[in-house]
């Protein structure tokens, strides 16, 4: 049993350093980060339609949404 609550214990260590380190980690690796989002291809739909729609769907309001 004293066994058990050592082993418990030194996960709780080892779990509590590997956590330091990875905070430590990405504060270096955040202007990396931030550079790679920027880089991104903007996403097809971003500037989605934004209006409410008609009972039947026109013409007009269909190219709108697929942005044609």
């Amino acid at each position: 049993q004293a066994g058990t609550v050592v082993a418990v214990g030194l996960a709780i260590a080892a779990a509590g350093f590997a956590g330091r380190y990875a905070v430590k980690a990405m504060k270096q690796m955040e202007p990396q980060v931030k550079q790679a989002l920027q880089n991104l291809p903007k996403p097809a739909f971003s500037g989605y339609y934004r209006g409410g729609f008609e009972p039947k769907m026109t013409k007009r309001e269909a190219a709108l949404i697929l942005g044609v």
